[in-house]
């Protein structure tokens, strides 16, 4: 893009080779004077965004399109001689990615403390991997890319895991007794903690496709009183127990040779049905878990009538609502206006300062402003 000449328009495109970028700002440094008639191609996985002075102007589907500014050629650097010939009309053009970005990682850094009905306090630690993709161009540009000339997955993908861990943390408060309870629970877990997220994603203009968890280790000495209690369950029936060691001395000695060898094996030809019998029927007793397809994750919806609409619509089919996000209200979600101060729907006064952290009143850790349960202690936090 030519953005020092004097006659040649702008072509605006953006080809990420690195794939690791979310959006990028055209022109790279600075502000920009791009001209009248410059060419914006938008490609299908792209969406783009025109500021022009300073304001938000429009959002681009993909194709091409024309940009229509006060900057002509030649004149604009001819009433830009009062400001060092440059046009006090600055524009920008935004390309955002809306593909979805894969395999991102979150886990805890510092293990969570988690009360455990039959250990006590211990600590744990979980990872996983998870799926983002960008909904809302103008509310992720307002929101987390500000002025940033290029704005990639590693500038997201810390804050959002350490988002993912205190969700995670107040999840297990409220849905675990104990980590005995935990092997076979990791894809309902990652289902209901998807919905939980859903709604702190949704304000930065991005969707959580998909949340997985990988693993949840307690620490050694933890995982050896699993082990013994394991041990304890495989010796329960000690019927059984006594049948499988018969049965290995039964076979070790029908392997040595001589008469006893030989009439210790005509003795376990007779036994053999009855020791199958009893395995078999044993086996036929035990309930068989039936796989469960994974669920696909749920397409996107209104947050007005919650009708199900595309990425690319502009309103709602069924409602009429605008879905083109600038902000939204901090406490019921609502989509506001450029410049609103209240909230039309719950009435409360938007807040210009993001909301802070809270402390744990028991260790004094801090915590995520809307946290449940104390990352560091374990303890409730005080609502």
């Amino acid at each position: 893009m030519g953005t020092n000449n004097v006659v040649f328009l702008e072509l605006i495109e953006w080809m990420d080779d690195t794939g690791q970028d979310i959006a990028r700002r055209f022109p790279q440094e600075g502000s920009g004077e791009i001209k009248f008639g410059a060419q914006l191609i938008v490609r299908e996985s792209q969406r783009g965004v025109f500021f022009y002075n300073g304001k938000a102007v429009h959002v681009f589907d993909p194709g091409r399109h024309t940009l229509k500014t006060a900057n002509i050629p030649i004149l604009n650097k001819i009433m830009g001689i009062p400001w060092g010939l440059t046009s006090p009309l600055r524009a920008e053009a935004y390309i955002v990615s809306t593909r979805i970005f894969p395999n991102l990682r979150w886990g805890t850094r510092e293990p969570v403390a988690f009360k455990d009905t039959e250990f006590g306090l211990i600590r744990l630690r979980a990872y996983g991997v998870f799926n983002i993709q960008v909904v809302q161009p103008l509310l992720f540009i307002n929101s987390l890319v500000g002025t940033m000339p290029s704005f990639g997955v590693t500038d997201v993908a810390d804050y959002l895991g350490r988002v993912i861990v205190s969700r995670f943390n107040d999840f297990m408060g409220e849905e675990l007794k104990t980590i005995l309870e935990l092997p076979g629970r990791y894809d309902e877990w990652s289902e209901g903690l998807t919905q939980r997220l859903r709604q702190d994603f949704a304000r930065f203009g991005l969707a959580l496709d998909q949340l997985f968890i990988n693993a949840v280790t307690p620490p050694p000495e933890v995982q050896k009183a699993m082990d013994d209690r394991t041990k304890l369950g495989m010796f329960g029936d000690m019927n059984r127990y006594m049948q499988l060691k018969a049965a290995a001395a039964l076979e070790k000695a029908a392997q040595n040779q001589g008469s006893a060898g030989e009439s210790m094996g005509m003795g376990i030809g007779f036994m053999m049905p009855s020791l199958m019998a009893q395995c078999m029927g044993a086996a036929l007793q035990q309930p068989q878990g039936v796989p469960q397809a994974p669920s696909s994750s749920p397409a996107l919806s209104c947050p007005e009538c919650h009708a199900p609409i595309r990425p690319e619509d502009r309103f709602c089919p069924a409602c009429g609502h605008q879905l083109v996000v600038f902000t939204q209200c901090a406490h019921c979600g609502k989509n506001l206006t450029p410049g609103a101060r209240f909230c039309p729907r719950c009435g409360e006064k938007v807040e210009t300062q993001p909301p802070q952290s809270q402390r744990c009143g028991h260790c004094g850790g801090e915590n995520l402003p809307d946290a449940r349960f104390c990352n560091h202690c374990g303890e409730r936090l005080q609502s």
